[in-house]
């Protein structure tokens, strides 16, 4: 880590201490003047993102007419799902449902959206039902695309889980490591940029690492990488090098790191420079923005959707604004902190714009936290503003955890994760 991206606590609460407040709490906006009828607004997903757009819509302005679409009735969060993976937490520990937003005036639509015309601004339900909007959010995640690796389809997932959305896909890669003998391999297929959660699949190496070092320590786990950099990448290694010497080795794109294929029948994954057999094969597949945006007209050529950073307007499809990992938002990452800032950045836009305002110009900050081992924690904090069209670093502010930290300070990195965790899913879920 260079000595400029280096941060002090002090230094990054100070350069972000007004955005923090602004965003915390959104009636700190002033209430948009609402004349006649109140404005309808259909937020469709309920994760992070959506669930956190639809709560602060309804907090700036409860006349709001918020409807939040999702057909699950519980939510299944990614953060900390790597530890279910490794048997250090229960599926049951990421699990939310919606009563309380439902409680909080917000009507949740259990139904899947099936279509959007933007042009009527009306949203299509799987039951038949059709919602008219003023404004429509969309905050639909991600969608993996079995159409990018060969070999690799839903049928294939089965047998070499993703495991990149949480619920079964993740009890399953969870099963299949305790299944596996003393001395097996294991081997995780990281994609090329851009991905939901960036540090996600070293963090994954991390604590696949920790069971195996406690279960079954002749094990190896293999990185196959389409990168050759990643985020927090002295940090990981650093990290490999003193809780798992000799367990973990990271093989990058120009050392051959890419899979091109997969035989899902004897469990390979084929690349130029060789085929690597695993007893537990971890392939994360690339993505795109959630389907329900292609339908909506709110994705380019790149399968991801391109936004104001100002509203998060789509800059293709009028009125419809996208937040969340389906946007394509500049230096901020794809992550769970940067989904439930940008949604309440959009809500203050979209109640603005609804009465006749031009929306304030935002900062907005991400902080995403990594387990090397269940007491060893490291992060990565940044602060962005729109800057020629995209959401730029604000120079100077966010870095990295300190390279030569000592064992107390990454234990309380761990602390905090956990601390933002019980947080965040405690404002948007409960």
């Amino acid at each position: 880590m260079s000595t400029s991206l280096r941060m002090t606590r002090r230094e990054f609460v100070g350069a972000s201490a007004v955005t923090v407040t602004a965003l915390t709490f959104p009636s700190a906006f002033p209430l948009p003047a609402f004349a006649q009828s109140a404005p309808r607004v259909v937020v469709i997903g309920g994760g992070f993102g959506g669930a956190s757009c639809a709560r602060a819509l309804k907090a700036i302005d409860p006349k709001l007419q918020i409807t939040l679409v999702e057909p699950n009735k519980t939510f299944v969060a990614c953060p900390f799902s790597n530890n279910v993976i490794a048997g250090l937490r229960s599926i049951e520990a990421q699990q939310f449902g919606y009563d309380k937003i439902a409680a909080g005036g917000v009507t949740v639509a259990a139904q899947a959206a099936t279509a959007v015309n933007a042009a009527a601004r009306t949203v299509g339900l799987a039951d038949g039902t059709t919602l008219s909007y003023d404004r429509l959010v969309l905050s639909p995640g991600v969608d993996l695309r079995f159409d990018a690796l060969q070999g690799y389809d839903e049928a294939a997932a089965a047998k070499m889980p993703h495991a990149w959305k949480a619920g079964d896909q993740t009890l399953l890669l969870r099963r299949q490591l305790d299944a596996m003998d003393d001395g097996g391999l294991v081997v995780i297929a990281a994609p090329a940029n851009p991905f939901r959660c960036p540090p996600g699949p070293y963090e994954r190496a991390c604590l696949i690492a920790h069971y195996l070092k406690t279960k079954k320590p002749r094990s190896k786990l293999l990185i196959l990488d389409a990168k050759d950099t990643f985020s927090k990448q002295r940090l990981f290694q650093n990290a490999w090098k003193e809780l798992y010497p000799g367990m973990i080795e990271w093989v990058s794109l120009s050392q051959g790191g890419k899979v091109n294929a997969v035989d899902p029948a004897t469990n390979t994954l084929i690349t130029d420079f060789g085929n690597h057999t695993a007893q537990v094969a971890n392939v994360i597949p690339p993505q795109r923005a959630g389907r329900i945006a292609t339908i909506a007209g709110a994705t380019d050529n790149t399968g991801w959707c391109a936004i104001d950073p100002v509203t998060f307007e789509s800059k293709s499809a009028p009125n419809i604004h996208v937040i969340g990992d389906a946007c394509l938002a500049g230096g901020m990452p794809k992550s769970a902190f940067s989904a439930n800032a940008q949604a309440k950045v959009c809500a203050a836009a979209i109640a603005t714009l609804l009465s006749g305002g031009s929306p304030a110009t935002p900062k907005l900050i991400n902080t995403c936290y990594s387990l090397a081992a269940p007491d060893y924690g490291i992060s990565i904090a940044g602060v962005y503003q729109p800057k020629n069209g995209v959401l730029a670093d604000v120079e100077g502010a966010g870095g990295v955890s300190p390279a030569d930290a000592p064992r107390e300070f990454r234990a309380r990195e761990a602390d905090y994760a956990q601390s933002w965790f019980s947080t965040v899913t405690a404002e948007v879920f409960g």
